[in-house]
C-alpha cells in the first residue's frame, strides 16, 4: 500500500494514475478499509438494485442529500463508473455485501457471480466523507481511526430520513473525535464538500441522536477518543444500507462499511 499512498500526492495524470494503482490492488485482494487509500481522489459508497427499484431509491436520494450525495449513477447492468475508466464494480471495491427481501445474506471480496444472476441491476454511487479526510490531516487535525489502522465508527441514529416511495429508513453517520479546539476548523473545511456528505450533522451528546454507546458502534470498529476530543458526527453512505433492511427490495449490492470504490476524479472536483 505504501507505494499508492506516496504517489497520491501528485496531480492530474498522475493521480488518474494512483486511483487506477488502488483498484488494481483491491481487485487483486486487498480486503482493508480504504481510509487514507489514494488520498486526494474522491471515493464512493455502493448501492445496486433491481431496475423496478431504481426509481424510488434515485428519489429517496434526491431528498436525503446530506447521507446519500449521488456522484454518478450507472446503467442498468453497467459497471464501469465515468468517474474512473476501466473500472468494474463487481470487482473494484474490497467488500460486498449481498441482500435478499431486507436480509444481509452474504459477504463476498468480489461480486462478479452475484451480479450475473441479476444483470439489471441500476448501481449508484454515493461520495464519500473519507474524501475530505486528506483536508482535515492537512489542516493538522487528526483522524484517530487512521493512526489506530481501524476502521471509521459508524452508527445508526434516530434521525429518521424522508422516503421516496418504497425506501425509507434512519440515517447512518460516521463518527470522528476531534480535538475541541479543531472542531470549527473541521467544521469549515467539511462544508466544502457537500457533494461527500459536507459538515457534519451533530457534534457532542451523541444520546441526541439515538447513540447510546460510543464504544459499540453499529458499523466499523471502535472508536480511540484522546483526552479533549469531542465527537463529531457526519451523514454516512451506509444510510442505503439500513434503507434496504427496512424497505426489503428483493434483491441489492452494497460495499462493505469502510471499503470503498476508489474514483479517479480528484476531491477538487466536488469542492466548493
Amino acid at each position: 500500500m505504501n507505494e499508492v499512498r506516496t504517489a497520491a500526492g501528485a496531480q492530474g495524470s498522475a493521480e488518474a494514475s494512483v486511483g487506477a494503482q488502488a483498484r488494481e490492488r483491491i481487485r487483486a485482494g486487498s480486503a482493508e478499509p480504504t481510509s487514507g487509500l489514494a488520498p486526494g481522489l474522491v471515493q464512493a459508497n455502493l448501492i445496486a438494485v433491481p431496475a423496478d427499484w431504481a426509481f424510488d431509491m434515485l428519489l429517496f436520494a434526491q431528498r436525503n442529500p446530506k447521507p446519500c450525495p449521488v456522484i454518478d449513477v450507472l446503467e442498468p447492468g453497467q459497471v464501469e463508473s465515468a468517474l474512473a475508466p476501466g473500472s468494474d464494480l463487481r470487482t473494484d471495491i474490497p467488500g460486498y455485501r449481498l441482500w435478499e427481501n431486507g436480509a444481509l445474506v452474504d459477504e463476498v471480496a468480489d461480486a462478479t457471480e452475484a451480479w450475473s444472476r441479476h444483470p439489471d441491476l441500476v448501481s449508484f454511487l454515493i461520495g464519500c466523507s473519507f474524501t475530505f479526510e486528506t483536508g482535515l490531516l492537512d489542516a493538522g487535525i487528526p483522524i484517530r481511526h487512521q493512526e489506530a489502522g481501524r476502521n471509521v465508527p459508524m452508527y445508526s441514529t434516530s434521525i429518521a430520513c424522508r422516503p421516496a416511495g418504497r425506501v425509507h429508513g434512519n440515517m447512518v453517520v460516521s463518527m470522528r473525535p476531534i480535538p475541541a479546539r479543531q472542531v470549527a476548523e473541521a467544521v469549515a473545511i467539511t462544508d466544502r464538500f457537500p457533494a461527500v456528505h459536507g459538515g457534519p450533522v451533530h457534534i457532542g451528546e451523541p444520546e441526541q441522536i439515538g447513540i447510546t454507546d460510543l464504544d459499540s458502534p453499529d458499523f466499523g470498529d471502535a472508536p480511540v477518543i484522546e483526552d479533549g476530543d469531542i465527537p463529531v458526527f457526519w451523514a454516512c453512505g451506509v444510510t442505503p444500507q439500513v434503507a434496504i433492511q427496512a424497505s426489503a427490495p428483493p434483491f441489492a449490492i452494497t460495499h462493505s462499511p469502510g471499503r470503498m470504490f476508489i474514483t479517479d476524479a480528484p476531491e477538487g472536483t466536488f469542492r466548493q
